[in-house]
C-alpha cells in the first residue's frame, strides 16, 4: 500500500509505503501490550484492594476485641460497685436499729427520729443543669461514705454505751416508792416508839396501806434475804450494788427468795403486819455502804 500526501508547504510530495503484513504484526504487539498492562494494573489494584480487605478485617478483629474487653471490665466495675453499695446498705441497716435502740434508751419521740423514713429535704431547681458524674468522681463518692458511716457508727455505738450506763446506774439506784398504794406513815429518825413511846431512831420509814398492797423493788437488784427476821417480820433485802441494799419489811407474803434477781418495779411482796407492827404497813430502809440513810432521798414524789 502506497500513500501519497500532498502540501501547500514548497509543493513538497510524500510518499509512504506500508506493507500490510507488518502494520498487522506491529498492531497486534500493541494490543497486546496495551492487554498486558490493562491485566497488570488490574492486578495491582486488585491485590491492593485484598490487601486493604484484609487490614479491614483485621482492624474489626481488634475493635471487636477492644469492645469484648471493655464489656469485661464494665461488668467488673458494675460487680465492684454492686459490692460496695451491699456493703453500705448493711452498714445502713446497722445504723438503723442503733438508732432506734438510742431513740428508746433516751426517751424520745420516735417520730422525730423516724429511721424508717427519708428526713424531707427540697429546694429550688438548680437553672443549669451539672454535668454527669464520671465513675472515678463515683468511687471516691462512695469512699467518702463509707468513711463517714463508720465515723457515725463509732460515735453512735459510744452514745449507746453512755445511754447503757447511764440507765442502768438509774435502775440500780434506789428510787421511787415501795407500794402500789399507800400513804407516809412514819419519817426517817428519832421518833416515839409506838409500843413503849420511848424516843428511838427509826432506821428507814413506813408506808401504810390496806393489807395486800403491793410491795414493789426500787431498783434492779439481786435477793439477799427472805424470810422472817427479828423486829421486822417477813423481810426482803435486795443487794443493787455500788453499796445501795433496801429493806421491805413487815410482809404478809412474799413472792422472791435468795439469789432471785429483780427488776425495778417488780412486785416481790404483799403488805402486811408480821413481826413488830401495829397494823399493815411496810418498812422501807435504804443502806448506803452498810449505814442507814434517810429513804427519803430516793423517793420520788
Amino acid at each position: 500500500m502506497n500513500i501519497i500526501l500532498f502540501t501547500n508547504k514548497h509543493g513538497q510530495v510524500w510518499n509512504f509505503e506500508i506493507n500490510l503484513a507488518v502494520t498487522g504484526l506491529v498492531t497486534a504487539a500493541l494490543l497486546v501490550i496495551l492487554s498486558g498492562s490493562l491485566l497488570y494494573t488490574g492486578f495491582n489494584l486488585g491485590a491492593d484492594e485484598v490487601t486493604h480487605v484484609a487490614e479491614w478485617r483485621d482492624e474489626v478483629v481488634a475493635q471487636r476485641a477492644r469492645v469484648t474487653k471493655a464489656k469485661e471490665t464494665a461488668q467488673d466495675h458494675l460487680d465492684a460497685l454492686t459490692l460496695r453499695v451491699g456493703q453500705l446498705q448493711a452498714q445502713l441497716l446497722r445504723l438503723n436499729a442503733l438508732g432506734e435502740r438510742l431513740v428508746s434508751q433516751a426517751d424520745i419521740n420516735s417520730d422525730e427520729f423516724n429511721f424508717d423514713a427519708l428526713p424531707p429535704v427540697g429546694g429550688p431547681q438548680a437553672a443549669a443543669e451539672l454535668p454527669s458524674t464520671r465513675l472515678p468522681d463515683f468511687l471516691g463518692m462512695l469512699d467518702e461514705l463509707t468513711v463517714e458511716l463508720d465515723d457515725r457508727t463509732r460515735k453512735l455505738t459510744v452514745l449507746e454505751h453512755l445511754l447503757m450506763d447511764r440507765s442502768l446506774r438509774e435502775r440500780v439506784i434506789p428510787s421511787g416508792r415501795p407500794v402500789t398504794e399507800g400513804w407516809l406513815s412514819s419519817k426517817f429518825g428519832k421518833r416515839a416508839d409506838p409500843f413503849t413511846g420511848k424516843p428511838e431512831y427509826h432506821k428507814g420509814v413506813d408506808f401504810a396501806g390496806k393489807e395486800g398492797a403491793g410491795v414493789l423493788s426500787v431498783g434492779d437488784g439481786v435477793v439477799t434475804w427472805s424470810g422472817a427476821r427479828q423486829g421486822y417480820g417477813n423481810l426482803v433485802e435486795i443487794n443493787h450494788g455500788n453499796g445501795y441494799v433496801t429493806r421491805y419489811a413487815h410482809n404478809k407474803e412474799q413472792f422472791v427468795e435468795v439469789g432471785d434477781t429483780v427488776k425495778k418495779g417488780q412486785m416481790i411482796a404483799l403488805m402486811g403486819s408480821s413481826g413488830r407492827a401495829t397494823g399493815p404497813h411496810v418498812h422501807f430502809e435504804v443502806m448506803r455502804n452498810g449505814k442507814p440513810v434517810n429513804p427519803s432521798r430516793y423517793i420520788a414524789d
